[in-house]
């Protein structure tokens, strides 16, 4: 389910103990069914998110055109069209809650011999689309849109320039609308970040037979190739596993193991954030998957101390900076994060969710333009208590609302298995964006969590 103002009740339980697999990653899902649409041929995918923003691009495809078969959980049979088979859809096509989805489809659509409208939810056509829109208009895509708002009316094109683009922000979406747009134009594409972003769609689109030289933060795309079917097998989602990375971390007595998870490591500067705080925190690399790295990653709590997050991490970890906060917000000393302007234009302003959140658990936190300062308790000098021996420097209980963001709402819920008392979580239902079943698996492993 998506929007709607279901809640969570969550307290301590137990310490975190086992070995878990968390779902398919959101972004190589996103991208695999894009590809594997414009590709000659079938492509297999083996685990698919079966989370609504990946089912929402999907939707979408089908409403192009395009195939796609749910021949089981997590498997999705794609019978592509090539790149100039996509037909005209009637009527808007609705990305629901996926800004992955949306800035995507609009280079892909961009190019195309049909007019397209996207649209989104609430949350979705409050995000910022002109980086996007600017950069394909350079292109020569013409783009109609509120005032670089959601909907975004893409009109017919057939008549794409190459470009070489110096990106202004680091964004692996902009990247990648840009190289899609590019399949379609006259000429090569390049573009150029400030900051090095995640790969996927350069690993893919040469896994696809595209004409694709990269290197961190630089791609160039040589379009003319036909694009060709393969098999995708997507691994288990970083940034789903960094919710039990961190609350193994900050539980007392915990011990997980999470299992072939990708690392690609434009995508895992968690991990050194962590280890600069003192986490306790094993990798071992288990091959590829999909073309991308994977790891079985071992977690124990430890004592966690604040540290400065520098600022050259910031991009490899956009998406788990709500459960890097919580994580802070336990540790011993000052936590402080910059450079992380990013944060207020996503799902919602996580700076000031987050914070508030937190703030309402009795955490103290301020916070700066670009990121927070954020005192922690202690708590996580706790680390080889049980949760109930631990009692210095845990939170209170109380009632947050994750303002419909998927990641606050799970962030809050680590916090909640270190406080007094139970915490209510409100407007929690677009956990199911990114992370179907979150709840039965952090129950699974020893949370305490139901909804309301």
């Amino acid at each position: 389910m998506s929007g709607g103002s279901a809640s969570w009740i969550a307290a301590a339980g137990r310490p975190l103990t086992g070995r878990l697999r968390v779902p398919g990653d959101k972004s190589v899902s996103h991208r695999s069914v894009m590809l594997g649409a414009l590709a000659e041929g079938t492509t297999r995918i083996t685990g698919f998110l079966e989370g609504e923003d990946t089912i929402a691009t999907a939707a979408i495809l089908q409403r192009l055109g395009v195939r796609i078969e749910a021949s089981g959980e997590g498997v999705r049979i794609v019978h592509g069209v090539g790149l100039h088979g996509l037909r005209a859809a009637e009527g808007p096509l609705d990305c629901g809650n996926a800004g992955t989805g949306m800035r995507l489809l609009a280079g892909l659509l961009a190019g195309q011999a049909f007019d397209s409208v996207l649209v989104g939810d609430a949350s979705l056509s409050k995000r910022p689309m002109r980086r996007v829109i600017d950069p394909l208009a350079r292109m020569g895509a013409r783009i109609d849109s509120e005032g670089g708002l959601p909907p975004l009316r893409i009109h017919a094109n057939n008549v794409l320039q190459g470009i070489d683009y110096e990106c202004p922000v680091a964004s692996a979406q902009v990247k990648s609308a840009i190289l899609l747009a590019g399949l379609y134009a006259s000429g090569p594409t390049t573009v150029r970040e400030p900051h090095p972003t995640r790969d996927y769609t350069e690993r893919m689109l040469s896994a696809f037979g595209a004409d694709i030289d990269f290197a961190p933060g630089i791609a160039t795309l040589r379009p003319g190739r036909q694009l060709m079917a393969a098999s995708v097998d997507v691994p288990a989602d970083f940034s789903s596993a960094a919710f039990f990375l961190v609350a193994a971390s900050v539980i007392p007595g915990s011990h997980l193991v999470l299992e072939r998870v990708g690392v690609n490591p434009r995508r895992t500067g968690l991990l050194e954030a962590l280890r600069l705080m003192g986490a306790d925190l094993v990798v071992r690399a288990a091959g590829e998957q999909g073309g991308e790295p994977v790891a079985d990653i071992e977690v124990r709590a430890a004592r966690l101390r604040g540290a400065a997050i520098p600022e050259a991490l910031v991009p490899d970890m956009i998406d788990e900076f709500p459960a890097l906060f919580t994580a802070a917000a336990l540790a011993e000393g000052t936590t402080v994060v910059s450079g992380a302007a990013e944060l207020r234009v996503k799902e919602s302003d996580r700076i000031a969710v987050m914070a508030a959140g937190l703030r309402a658990l009795g955490a103290v936190i301020d916070e700066t333009p670009d990121g927070a300062v954020i005192t922690g308790s202690g708590f996580t000098a706790n680390a080889t208590a049980t949760p109930s021996e631990a009692r210095a420097g845990r939170l209170r209980g109380g009632q947050a609302d994750s303002r419909g963001d998927h990641r606050i709402a799970m962030s809050l819920a680590i916090a909640a298995q270190c406080a007094e008392g139970e915490v209510r979580i409100d407007d929690i239902a677009n956990v199911a964006t990114s992370f179907p079943g979150f709840d039965a698996l952090a129950r699974g492993v020893g949370f305490g969590l139901r909804l309301a």
